[in-house]
Formats: structure tokens, C-alpha cells, sequence
């Protein structure tokens, strides 16, 4: 079993895999408006695509990183774990974040280049409306749910699943089509195509992420009470070296396995 890679190394994965999740939707969005004038039917294509391949890059870069790619996420982990020291600390904070926005600009602009789209033209797409503020905080709020519902639970290794069959069914049930990510808002006003958003658009959302990430936190308070100290919840995936204890189970539950 190794140890946690250095923090430059996990930075480096964080804007590389957020990177990937903004060409990834991008790309798919730009393709599916060339193949299709169905607006129902490019949602589809881009709601699979981002499933996917964020399934993908959680899977592969969660053991380095711990595959945020989400400032949300980051900050999230960093609440939850600021007393006990083990978990994401400040200094991870201030170097993760700056890393997931700049790698979600560097996606956004890649997919545009990559389907010949003008290089770095902020979004016309206005998404400025009440309700789709709501869903932002929805979505946010679900996202961490899940994702620290899920360290909670010790299911932390299902992540790639389901938190990227989450994400896909957020494009759906949301009316914002679930952004649920402040790096991945930023990186996508940099790209006038169908996944783009107006730059004035942008505060707005960030604001009601960062709601939904409160909410999303009182949530798991909620399920599965405050974290034992010295506990950590690691998002979203643990790092090598940084298993966590599987929780005891019932003797219902236990029998039920045998």
C-alpha cells in the first residue's frame, strides 16, 4: 500500500480531470447539436457522454487525487475534516480549486478547438432565472449527498457509478441541467456552443452552489450524524494509502451475508 502522492501531483490530476469532465461536455454538446436539431435528443447525447466519461475519470484519477474536480466537493471535504487535520486540509484547499478552474477552462476551450469553434468566445447562453437557481442548489445539494453519504457509509468505491449516474440523472430532473460544480460553471462561459453559459450568468450560479453544498452538508449530518473524531470523509474516492475502516454492520445485515 503506498502513501498520498504529493500535492503538486494531486493538483496537476484535479485540473486534468476536470480538464476532461468540461471537454467532455463540451464536446458532446457541440456534437449533438451538429447531428441532431432535436433538443431533447442532444440532452441525451450530451447526459451520456458526461456520464461516461466522468465515470471514467473518477475511476481512473480518484486513487491520486481523490477526483474532486469540483470546488464544491473541495470544499465540502475541507469543512468536514477541518478538525481533525486528516482529511483535506486548507493548504489542499487554495491549491485544488485554483487547479480545477483553470483545468475547466483549458476543457472548454480544447473542445472547441477540437470541433473548430472560436477559442476561448464567452457564452451568449443566458441561464438567468430564479428557477434555475433552484436547481443549481438542488443538484449541488444532491451531489454531496452523495458523495460524502457515501464515504459515511463505507461505500466510498462505488463512486465512479454513482455519483456519474447521478450527474446524468441531473441533467434531467433539474431545470438547470445540473452544473452542481463552480469550476465547471466558469470553464463552460468560455464557450459559445450548446453547454456554454453567459458570463453574467455565472455569480448567480456559483452562489446557489455554494447553498446546495451547505444544504448537501446538513444532509449527511442529517443520515448519518456528525463524523467520529479523528474521522475523515474522503471525496470522492480514497486516495492510496488512505482506506477507509469498512462501518460495523448489523447482525441482521451480517446474516444476511452468510
Amino acid at each position: 500500500m503506498t502513501g498520498p502522492a504529493p500535492l503538486a501531483r494531486r493538483a496537476v490530476v484535479e485540473g486534468l480531470g476536470t480538464a476532461g469532465l468540461v471537454a467532455v461536455v463540451v464536446g458532446s454538446g457541440i456534437q449533438a447539436t451538429e447531428l441532431t436539431r432535436d433538443v431533447g435528443v442532444q440532452l441525451l447525447a450530451n447526459s451520456l457522454a458526461t456520464v461516461l466519461g466522468l465515470g471514467v475519470l473518477i475511476a481512473l484519477l480518484g486513487p491520486v487525487s481523490g477526483a474532486h474536480f469540483n470546488p464544491a466537493v473541495t470544499l465540502a471535504a475541507w469543512f468536514t475534516g477541518r478538525r481533525s487535520g486528516d482529511a483535506t486540509g486548507l493548504r489542499d484547499l487554495a491549491v485544488y480549486v485554483p487547479a480545477q478552474i483553470a483545468g475547466a477552462i483549458v476543457g472548454a476551450v480544447l473542445a472547441d478547438a477540437v470541433f473548430g469553434q472560436p477559442l476561448a468566445h464567452f457564452s451568449t447562453r443566458d441561464r438567468f432565472a430564479g428557477h434555475l437557481w433552484l436547481g443549481e442548489v438542488v443538484a449541488t445539494a444532491g451531489l454531496v449527498w452523495l458523495v460524502f453519504g457515501l464515504a459515511r457509509a463505507g461505500r466510498a468505491h462505488l463512486a465512479p457509478v454513482a455519483v456519474a449516474s447521478y450527474i446524468g440523472a441531473a441533467y434531467w430532473f433539474t431545470s438547470s441541467t445540473s452544473f452542481a460544480n463552480p469550476a465547471v460553471t466558469i470553464g463552460r462561459a468560455f464557450t459559445d456552443t450548446f453547454a456554454g453559459i453567459a458570463p453574467t450568468s455565472v455569480a448567480p450560479f456559483l452562489a446557489a452552489q455554494l447553498a446546495g453544498t451547505a444544504v448537501g452538508l446538513g444532509l449527511v449530518t442529517a443520515c448519518f450524524g456528525r463524523p467520529a473524531p479523528g474521522g475523515e470523509d474522503e471525496a470522492v474516492v480514497p486516495h492510496d494509502g488512505q482506506q477507509p475502516a469498512a462501518p460495523a454492520r448489523s447482525a441482521e445485515e451480517s446474516a444476511l451475508t452468510r
